[in-house]
């Protein structure tokens, strides 16, 4: 059978170092147990006005590589959000492959007295959407509800039964490797800034690993 992880990141409160062992403690188990599975990451809950001010740029720092981490995991990640969904919420909404809105999901990137939260949720959100379809959200604030977040394709699914999703998720990646999806997404997140003769080697290198693993098992 295979193994479902899950991860709650709840975006009323900074991202705390419990939410951050949390996160790792889920990339740790996926890591060492490279199944066919998936990562579900439950998120929902935006901060609230001055929630920053017990942040530092080192926790800043220590969950932007946890995130990145979860980000690069060699299972498939699914994320579903409900309600208000803001702060570290969105950020692990964002790293997910699949991300599913139930109804009534608001995206919203917080801010403070002077601007918006600068963090690496508004550049996912502009290699997600492009920068004009996504400029009000990140320099003003504007909520982009569940619709609009389907149709930007910032997520991928709008659904009722978010248990359904899961499975729906874990289905479709049934049979896949977990390591071979992690090498597959690589290669997507570079061909948008990688040119052809640059990318070719990659490709090949991904290519001639599967060859040589098909003939393996024929032999």
């Amino acid at each position: 059978m295979e193994e479902l992880l899950t991860v709650t990141v709840d975006g009323a409160e900074p991202p705390t170092a419990a939410t951050v062992n949390a996160v790792q403690a889920v990339c740790d188990k996926a890591e060492d147990r490279p199944g066919r599975g998936v990562v579900a990451v439950r998120v929902g809950g935006a901060p609230a006005a001055g929630w920053t001010g017990d942040l530092d740029v080192m926790r800043v720092s220590k969950w932007e590589r946890t995130l990145r981490r979860l980000e690069r995991l060699p299972r498939a990640t699914v994320a579903v959000a409900s309600g208000d969904c803001g702060g570290a919420a969105l950020d692990a909404f964002l790293v997910c492959d699949v991300r599913v809105v139930t109804p009534g999901t608001r995206l919203l990137v917080h801010g403070d007295a002077t601007a918006t939260w600068p963090g690496m949720a508004g550049y996912r959100l502009v290699q997600l959407a492009g920068p004009a379809r996504v400029r009000r959200a990140l320099l003003f604030g504007v909520p982009i509800e569940a619709p609009e977040a389907l149709a930007l394709g910032v997520a991928d699914e709008l659904a009722d039964d978010p248990a359904g999703a899961v499975a729906a998720t874990a289905g479709l990646v049934s049979g896949l490797a977990g390591k071979e999806i992690a090498i597959r997404r690589q290669l997507l997140f570079d061909a948008a800034t990688t040119s052809f003769e640059d990318a070719l080697g990659p490709h090949l290198a991904a290519c001639d690993r599967v060859l040589r693993r098909t003939a393996a098992e024929a032999s």
